[in-house]
Protein backbone atom coordinates (compact mmCIF):
# COMPACT_ATOMS: atom_id res chain seq x y z
CA UNK A 1 0.00 0.00 0.00
CA UNK A 2 1.19 3.38 -1.03
CA UNK A 3 1.41 6.32 1.47
CA UNK A 4 1.90 10.15 0.69
CA UNK A 5 5.25 11.18 1.35
CA UNK A 6 6.14 14.12 -0.03
CA UNK A 7 4.40 17.37 -1.80
CA UNK A 8 7.48 18.78 -4.18
CA UNK A 9 6.80 22.67 -5.23
CA UNK A 10 9.04 24.77 -7.25
CA UNK A 11 10.73 27.70 -5.80
CA UNK A 12 13.07 30.62 -7.58
CA UNK A 13 14.08 31.29 -3.80
CA UNK A 14 14.38 28.03 -1.57
CA UNK A 15 15.15 30.01 1.32
CA UNK A 16 12.26 31.92 1.27
CA UNK A 17 9.67 29.41 0.58
CA UNK A 18 11.53 26.99 3.37
CA UNK A 19 10.86 29.83 5.55
CA UNK A 20 7.18 30.75 4.71
CA UNK A 21 6.48 26.69 4.78
CA UNK A 22 8.07 26.31 8.28
CA UNK A 23 6.25 28.94 9.58
CA UNK A 24 2.72 28.03 7.96
CA UNK A 25 3.10 24.62 8.82
CA UNK A 26 5.33 24.34 12.09
CA UNK A 27 7.53 22.56 9.59
CA UNK A 28 11.50 22.00 10.16
CA UNK A 29 14.18 20.98 7.64
CA UNK A 30 14.46 17.48 7.62
CA UNK A 31 18.42 17.73 7.02
CA UNK A 32 18.87 20.44 9.80
CA UNK A 33 19.17 23.14 7.14
CA UNK A 34 17.80 24.71 4.18
CA UNK A 35 20.05 24.45 0.53
CA UNK A 36 19.36 27.00 -1.67
CA UNK A 37 19.02 24.71 -4.23
CA UNK A 38 16.41 21.77 -2.63
CA UNK A 39 15.33 21.09 0.61
CA UNK A 40 12.84 18.96 2.10
CA UNK A 41 10.24 19.96 4.90
CA UNK A 42 9.25 17.47 7.74
CA UNK A 43 6.35 18.38 10.19
CA UNK A 44 8.37 19.43 13.53
CA UNK A 45 6.37 16.32 15.36
CA UNK A 46 6.91 13.99 12.79
CA UNK A 47 3.44 13.08 11.59
CA UNK A 48 2.22 13.41 8.22
CA UNK A 49 4.00 14.13 4.67
CA UNK A 50 6.80 16.09 3.70
CA UNK A 51 7.12 19.23 1.81
CA UNK A 52 10.26 19.37 -0.94
CA UNK A 53 11.27 22.52 -2.43
CA UNK A 54 13.56 22.63 -5.52
CA UNK A 55 14.83 25.97 -6.97
CA UNK A 56 12.89 26.06 -10.62
CA UNK A 57 13.26 29.18 -12.95
CA UNK A 58 9.80 27.95 -14.47
CA UNK A 59 7.07 30.17 -14.58
CA UNK A 60 4.18 29.80 -11.69
CA UNK A 61 0.98 28.54 -13.45
CA UNK A 62 -2.37 30.75 -13.57
CA UNK A 63 -3.86 27.78 -12.94
CA UNK A 64 -1.90 24.47 -11.59
CA UNK A 65 -2.93 21.45 -12.24
CA UNK A 66 -1.82 20.18 -8.55
CA UNK A 67 -2.11 22.13 -5.22
CA UNK A 68 -2.18 21.86 -1.81
CA UNK A 69 -5.28 22.24 0.61
CA UNK A 70 -4.86 23.07 4.07
CA UNK A 71 -7.49 22.03 6.17
CA UNK A 72 -9.42 24.53 9.22
CA UNK A 73 -11.89 22.99 11.40
CA UNK A 74 -14.71 25.79 11.03
CA UNK A 75 -15.11 29.17 9.45
CA UNK A 76 -13.70 31.11 12.43
CA UNK A 77 -10.40 28.96 11.91
CA UNK A 78 -10.39 29.75 8.03
CA UNK A 79 -10.61 33.15 8.84
CA UNK A 80 -8.03 33.60 11.55
CA UNK A 81 -5.35 31.10 9.30
CA UNK A 82 -6.04 33.29 6.27
CA UNK A 83 -4.77 36.06 8.27
CA UNK A 84 -1.88 34.29 9.80
CA UNK A 85 -0.70 33.52 6.48
CA UNK A 86 -1.10 36.85 4.79
CA UNK A 87 0.75 38.55 7.98
CA UNK A 88 3.74 35.42 6.60
CA UNK A 89 4.03 36.43 3.22
CA UNK A 90 0.56 34.41 1.20
CA UNK A 91 -1.61 36.70 -0.76
CA UNK A 92 -4.74 36.40 -2.00
CA UNK A 93 -5.61 35.40 -5.47
CA UNK A 94 -7.89 36.89 -7.45
CA UNK A 95 -9.82 33.33 -8.30
CA UNK A 96 -12.92 33.79 -11.08
CA UNK A 97 -14.09 30.08 -10.13
CA UNK A 98 -15.20 30.71 -6.42
CA UNK A 99 -18.69 28.61 -6.39
CA UNK A 100 -21.64 30.52 -4.19
CA UNK A 101 -20.67 30.41 -0.60
CA UNK A 102 -16.92 28.75 -1.07
CA UNK A 103 -15.65 26.28 1.84
CA UNK A 104 -12.08 27.39 0.93
CA UNK A 105 -9.86 30.59 0.26
CA UNK A 106 -6.91 30.97 -2.65
CA UNK A 107 -4.01 32.07 -1.99
CA UNK A 108 -0.58 32.10 -3.11
CA UNK A 109 2.39 31.64 -1.19
CA UNK A 110 5.83 34.45 -1.78
CA UNK A 111 6.93 32.21 -4.66
CA UNK A 112 3.15 32.48 -6.16
CA UNK A 113 2.46 29.10 -5.92
CA UNK A 114 -0.93 28.47 -5.43
CA UNK A 115 -2.99 26.66 -1.77
CA UNK A 116 -6.10 26.62 -0.84
CA UNK A 117 -7.50 27.44 3.02
CA UNK A 118 -10.52 24.95 3.22
CA UNK A 119 -13.31 25.34 5.96
CA UNK A 120 -13.80 21.41 6.72
CA UNK A 121 -17.12 22.25 8.67
CA UNK A 122 -18.57 23.63 5.48
CA UNK A 123 -21.70 21.90 4.85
Amino acid sequence: MLTLGTIVMGAADVRRAAQFWSRALDYVPRDGEVDEDWTVLVPSDGAGPGIALGRSVSPVQERPRVHVDLYAADAAEQAAEVERLLSLGARHVDWDSYPENPDFVVLADPEGNRFCVIDTAHG
